[in-house]
């Protein structure tokens, strides 16, 4: 497992899997170790998926200082990992919350970033606003799963800012297609793998900035895939519409069929959409 060392002298671990060219992968949670994301569908048949656990996660060592969680100050460990891999550009996917430091990277080094692929992503860092209904009309088009009437109320909570007791627990079979064997072990790791103090500190207050980073996406002309999943309740299809227009760039994938973990929910459908992209094809 290799290692290096950032600006902090912090340790950071990063997982080389697959054959062709490294794509750098950025994983969510926010701050969970980037084993959840696996061989992303398959697609380490095409690329060498370059898995970074963030600081405090997984094989990474724990900061000295808790405040280095903040997102925008883990900008400085991805472009260590960038100069760790001898690399002048990178292609960069970033899954959920990872899109967050994702945006900040490419705002901050945008020569330094060949291609990008935001799957799912948080949009904290670039402002944009996700309202209920749209949260809400997005569930709806679950209703007819057998665990939709208790998850439905529990998202209602959590939309007005009164979360039920467990809201976050009832909620989770909405950021799977389906809600098997499969999704509920990869729901049940998540608590394992995240961080929780560093998911405290991670979006904190001075971590992002959009009035400033929306204009340096604006300015980023290398393209850019915006994939989201049909039935997302996190990143529904008006807010991946508007993230994907920040770019001048960019084109928006609605992956059918799919919610929050595309890779899990149709792992050849995705595969194909990033192969193609990467290779800048049309997808």
């Amino acid at each position: 497992m290799p290692t290096f060392t950032t600006p902090d002298n912090t340790t950071l671990a990063y997982h080389a899997t697959g054959d062709g060219p490294p794509l750098v992968c950025l994983p969510g949670g926010p701050m969970q170790a980037s084993a959840y994301l696996g061989d992303l569908g398959g697609l380490t048949a095409h690329r060498t998926l370059i898995r970074l656990d963030l600081r405090g996660t997984g094989d990474s060592a724990t900061p000295e200082n808790p405040a280095s969680y903040r997102c925008d100050r883990q900008v400085d460990d991805v472009e260590a990992l960038r100069e760790e891999l001898g690399l002048d550009r990178l292609d960069v996917l970033a899954h959920s919350a990872g899109a967050n430091l994702a945006a900040l990277y490419t705002a901050r080094h945008p020569d330094r970033v060949a291609r990008l692929a935001l799957i799912t992503p948080s949009v904290y860092a670039v402002g944009i606003t996700v309202t209920a209904e749209d949260r809400l009309s997005t569930a709806r088009l679950r209703q007819s799963e057998e665990w939709f009437a208790p998850a439905y109320t529990a998202l209602e909570s959590l939309t007005t800012g009164r979360p039920a007791p467990d809201a976050w627990q009832t909620v989770a079979p909405f950021w799977f297609a389906h809600w098997d064997e499969q999704a509920k072990a990869v729901r049940a790791a998540e608590e394992e793998q995240r961080n929780d103090e560093a998911a405290g500190v991670y979006g904190s207050d001075g971590a992002f900035t959009p009035d400033a980073t929306c204009p340096a996406l604006a300015a980023f002309a290398a393209p850019v895939l915006v994939l989201a999943g049909e039935m997302d309740v996190a990143g529904p299809h008006p807010a991946m519409a508007e993230y994907a227009g920040l770019f001048p760039k960019a084109d928006l994938v609605v992956q059918a069929g799919a919610a929050h973990f595309p890779w899990l929910d149709d792992a050849e459908r995705f595969a194909a959409a990033m192969v193609s992209f990467l290779a800048g094809d049309s997808v």
